[in-house]
């Protein structure tokens, strides 16, 4: 009933299609991004990991933006961005309360710090394009009940509002993934009280492993609750799907993180296919890990098997090639299923498929459908 009100009143995300000039010109790859930087302490005959690092430091993955003052690299990356034609894609991840004390727990200390730090993230914008990702699980958490729902979808619809002041840049504001919140005209109508009606559209499966098919299929479900809304989709690491079984404990306890097995995803493009499906992206970084868990480090840092792993797996195929210690119960289901965040990286260029040759199982990266 909620989202029948909000539609008669009209002016709700979506509605036409979005012009192209938010995308026009291709993503932009940071040239100083986490696999590049790793390339340099790779030594001896380690030819394979160099190729997939190399490989890996050319492809469009966004740029977390999560504590301290926002404005120096937000202006940084969208100057750069603006010098070679391209768009730049951030995640805007400092909400009070984030990730509700798990892996990558933090965020400002309270609103007016939060406030404080939305405006900085405008102001190193400024009017220069940039397409951000607003606040991955943010109101998913909050309407499964780990934060105070009304304060966050205010400070949610305050930073759509202050990011949209940027004439060129368009927000997404972040709605879980098809494990997570079930009842998706519930999920529409918490979107609206967060600022979805002024936003550009949402983004879904951040950081998660659920099937571009199956996410897909959950998008189209919330934009016609919203009116044809808008979406994008990341698509970093779910050419396996999610891991096959559930795990104990809260959030699908430690099965979304780091679980053995995944895959690379579609590449990021703009060119979906879809009417409403805006674009493919690299939301969380491959090869960041999720937290300390399965032998990896603090959620965010770069893990050299786990990026290695997630190249050489052949999308569509569950494989054993990982370099996890962890086995166990990989997998998740209802309720509220979700992964850890916490990355920094960089955004970057087109969609297409990698070179078979240097990689050999990367030529799979584009497996109808998934």
């Amino acid at each position: 009933m909620v989202v029948g009100v909000l539609l008669a009143c009209g002016g709700w995300i979506g509605g036409p299609a979005l012009p192209a000039a938010p995308w026009q010109g291709g993503l932009w790859v940071d040239p100083d991004n986490a696999a590049r930087r790793a390339l340099g302490g790779v030594t001896g005959g380690d030819g394979a990991g160099r190729a997939v690092l190399r490989w890996l430091a050319g492809q469009p993955v966004a740029v977390w933006l999560t504590q301290g003052d926002p404005l120096p690299r937000a202006r940084e990356v969208s100057m750069a961005a603006e010098a070679v034609g391209r768009v730049p894609v951030l995640v805007a991840y400092h909400i009070p309360g984030r990730d509700c004390g798990q892996h990558s727990a933090g965020g400002a200390a309270d609103a007016a710090g939060y406030r404080w730090w939305v405006g900085r993230l405008a102001a190193g914008l400024g009017d220069r394009r940039a397409v951000v990702i607003l606040e991955p699980d943010a109101v998913a958490q909050a309407l499964t009940g780990c934060a105070p729902e009304q304060l966050r979808q205010r400070l949610l619809a305050e930073a759509v509002d202050t990011l949209k002041h940027g004439p060129g840049v368009r927000v997404y504001l972040d709605a879980g993934n098809p494990g997570w919140v079930r009842d998706t005209d519930r999920l529409a109508a918490a979107l609206a009280a967060s600022g979805g009606r002024r936003a550009d559209g949402f983004a879904l499966n951040v950081a998660s492993f659920h099937t571009t098919r199956t996410t897909v299929a959950y998008g189209e479900e919330i934009s016609r609750a919203l009116g044809g809304a808008h979406f994008v989709i990341d698509t970093s690491r779910n050419g396996n799907g999610p891991p096959p079984a559930a795990g104990a404990g809260p959030n699908g306890g430690e099965a979304w993180c780091n679980p053995p097995g995944r895959a690379l995803g579609r590449l990021p493009t703009a060119s979906t296919g879809h009417p409403r499906l805006d674009a493919y992206l690299w939301v969380k970084v491959p090869g960041e890990s999720d937290g300390t868990c399965r032998g990896g480090p603090p959620a965010g840092r770069w893990w050299m098997p786990y990026a290695v792993a997630l190249a050489h797996a052949v999308p569509g195929q569950e494989t054993a090639r990982s370099a996890h210690a962890g086995s166990g119960t990989d997998g998740a289901r209802g309720g509220t299923a979700r992964s850890a965040h916490a990355g920094a990286g960089p955004a970057g260029a087109r969609g297409g498929t990698a070179p078979g040759d240097a990689v050999g199982s990367l030529r799979h990266l584009q497996p109808a459908g998934r």
